[in-house]
């Protein structure tokens, strides 16, 4: 399994679990109600947590940002692989 791959499956599996706690989180009904009520006084079953949403957003950010870094370093590598060896063919002939 190559690292891209490693890497999309724990995003993959990443994603499922904020899906999954969001829905818990989501899944409740809260009972109608017909006048306003501060949100300072509402039960906290009925208040969304945001932590488990931000920390699973900031993860998959800073995975798909090292996963871009990487993506690039590889490739620069390769291009510096094969100047050098350019630069090698180019010298050989020049001694032709």
């Amino acid at each position: 399994m190559t690292t891209f791959a490693r890497v999309a499956f724990t995003l993959f599996l990443l994603g499922g679990a904020a899906l999954a706690l969001s829905q818990q989180t989501l899944g409740q009904q809260p009972e109608r109600q017909d006048e306003f009520v501060p949100v300072t006084e509402l039960p906290p079953t009925e208040q969304i947590a945001a932590a488990p949403l931000l920390i699973g957003a900031y993860v998959f950010v800073v995975v798909a940002l090292f996963v871009y870094v990487l993506s690039i370093a590889r490739r620069v590598g390769a291009v510096q692989q094969e100047v050098a060896r350019l630069e090698g063919e180019i010298k050989a002939r020049a001694r032709s």
